[in-house]
């Protein structure tokens, strides 16, 4: 190295601020994983030169060994990491170490909650990298060079973490990065070759490429390996412990917690192939992002050649981390190319079943509520989007029913036709905005006062889950809210039924013109005075305001005001003579079922002066 030229001081991004406080202040329990995270680095930036020299092995510039070396000198109390991968330009130094350029960063800043352990596990997700250096080291020193590039073109940047660094060319020999940590006074611990080795074998034993330590002893001279430097998916799973699963999934998947559980699978025959999916057991911060990045990293031939593929698994599944490893794909292969890629489509669809099945082990034990607590949510999209799986998706699902207070979801689809009455055709489901709504719901009366379950969906992707998840084991799902009920014992309350509409009915229906489609005698309601109800087949009201909240147009729609004749305030209309008085309460009637549901009025002002004025008369 020589002397620098051009050198300048620049300000960190914001957001680059705000992780740093967090990094040092919420992680520091946990200080050691900052070499793990170095060297991830530094084996992702080999990867990149793997894959770039597919296309220019000028890049190697004749040196295609590759490796990570880990220094230190317990004198000056310093760590050093060094590879020989990709390397960076002056620009992308400012760029990368700079800024935080990723999708989601708006959404991760919005998460955090102060609370520091809990915080420490979506900086874990988010992925601190090279940041997390500033939790043992008061000064970080990087020197790099892209591959490809003179070596007048080095680049060296240094930082104490406190709000700027500095940057300037810096003459480099060789292509790569190398990362000197200063540390503080109380991690001086590090500066040492038996805690490194430590370490290295803990967290970064699956790295494939070799990590060298300098040799220790009397005479000792050279480098050793300390990593098995071999592929973790590409070992025999009788030689892979389950700490080894561990600390791969925590290096993919930048977390610093366990997996919920993981499948591994070797495929051979026409095509041959390696997959090792993980399922977390915590979701991402960024899960219900409609960009969020897919976990599945793409090897052809143990070479890396992207992440965040989307073309391997369907986007329900979104939440799964893992690698997909295969020998019947071009090097060169790119993200057009696989979408039209026959062995693309065998894998996905293997690897599909491979993780429902996984999902299937989890779902007869206890460990599924920490696995539906999380992923459910998501994973009722598949029952949208994947066709060909829909059954088996439909069987994993869980529900909150009338049949528990809780509003844990815990009934499966399953589990509700077992109980089905004698008699009952049908499986029944109410949608509201929330749990608490549905729960309340008067469409419910009539199926409680019969012991009839009803599944009781709150969320919002559950509107569209109806329109695709039409039966399950031959049974109709259909909506409490729509259309005339069919229920068991139906047969005793029509032999008392009447075909003449009653008088009051009439009277409603002409001073609800304009509100209600109609107004018909209840078969629903026991205890309250009325609900509305829509067509069959007629959008619901929870799906139209959801729309309406998305800025979506919907067409304006009446429903049927159905009302309980039994009732005392249907009792009290039908004794009213004054025709403006039952109009008011007509209306009222009519509000307070778009309330019970969880609708808005047209007219809450409005709403209220009336029943104001009921309220006066009857003191």
């Amino acid at each position: 190295m020589s002397t620098s030229t051009q050198q300048e001081t620049l300000g960190f991004q914001s957001e680059v601020n705000q992780l740093l406080d967090l990094v040092i202040n919420s992680l520091y329990s946990n200080r050691e994983i900052f070499l793990r995270e170095l060297i991830s680095n530094a084996s992702d930036a080999i990867e990149k030169l793997r894959f770039a020299a597919l296309s220019n092995e000028a890049l190697y510039d004749g040196d295609t060994g590759m490796f990570i070396d880990v220094d230190f000198d317990r004198d000056a109390g310093t760590v050093t990491i060094r590879d020989n991968g990709i390397g960076m330009t002056r620009e992308e130094a400012v760029a990368h170490l700079g800024t935080i350029a990723k999708s989601g960063t708006k959404e991760f800043f919005g998460a955090l909650s102060g609370d520091a352990k809990q915080d420490s596990q979506l900086i874990g997700q988010f992925g601190v990298g090279f940041y997390a250096a500033f939790i043992v080291a008061d000064k970080v020193t990087v020197y790099s060079r892209k591959a490809g590039t003179p070596p007048e073109d080095g680049v060296r940047w240094e930082s104490s973490g406190r709000g700027e660094f500095t940057v300037e060319n810096w003459q480099r020999p060789t292509r790569g990065t190398e990362i000197v940590l200063q540390l503080k006074d109380d991690a001086k611990e590090f500066a040492d070759g038996w805690r490194l080795r430590a370490l290295i074998k803990k967290y970064s034993d699956h790295i494939s490429t070799p990590i060298r330590l300098p040799k220790e002893g009397e005479d000792a001279e050279g480098r050793e390996t300390v990593n098995a430097a071999t592929a973790l998916w590409l070992r025999a799973k009788q030689d892979i412990g389950d700490d080894d699963y561990k600390g791969f999934y925590q290096h993919i998947a930048h977390d610093f917690d366990d997996p919920l559980c993981w499948v591994h699978t070797k495929v051979e025959g026409k095509l041959e192939y390696t997959t090792l999916f993980f399922i977390p057991s915590r979701p991402p911060f960024d899960l219900f992002e409609r960009e969020s990045k897919r976990g599945i990293q793409l090897y052809v031939q143990r070479v890396f050649i992207m992440e965040d593929s989307e073309q391997l698994l369907p986007r329900y599944l979104r939440f799964v981390r893992g690698i997909v490893d295969t020998r019947d794909l071009p090097l060169n292969v790119s993200r057009e190319l696989l979408q039209r890629n026959k062995a693309i489509d065998t894998i996905r669809g293997a690897s599909v079943k491979k993780i429902l099945g996984l999902i299937e082990s989890l779902a007869g034990g206890e460990d599924y509520a920490k696995f539906w607590a999380p992923f459910g949510r998501v994973l009722k999209e598949g029952v949208i989007e994947d066709a060909a799986n829909r059954e088996r998706v439909a069987k994993l699902l869980r529900f909150a029913t009338t049949h528990d207070d809780a509003a844990t979801p815990t009934v499966s689809l399953e589990a509700y036709v077992g109980r089905m009455k004698e008699g009952q055709k049908a499986i029944y489901y109410l949608t509201a905005d929330s749990h608490a709504t549905a729960k309340a719901s008067p469409h419910l009366e009539v199926f409680r006062a019969r012991g009839i379950e009803v599944l009781l969906l709150s969320d919002p992707v559950d509107e569209w889950l109806v329109t695709h998840l039409t039966e399950f084991d031959g049974k109709p799902l259909k909506s409490v809210t729509a259309g005339k009920l069919e229920l068991p014992g139906d047969e005793a309350h029509e032999e008392q039924e009447s075909d003449e509409t009653p008088a009051l009915v009439e009277r409603l229906t002409k001073a609800l013109a304009g509100k209600a489609a109609s107004v018909r005698k209840s078969t629903r309601l026991t205890d309250s005075p009325a609900c509305l109800v829509g067509e069959e087949h007629a959008m619901s009201a929870n799906l139209q305001r959801i729309l309406r909240a998305a800025g979506q147009e919907v067409p304006p729609d009446q429903r049927v005001l159905e009302v309980n004749l039994t009732h005392p305030l249907l009792q009290r209309l039908e004794i009213e003579q004054d025709d403006e008085r039952f109009a008011e309460l007509a209306l009222v009637l009519f509000e307070q079922a778009v309330l019970a549901e969880g609708g808005r009025l047209e007219d809450p002002a409005g709403f209220v002066g009336r029943v104001n004025r009921l309220l006066t008369a009857a003191a």
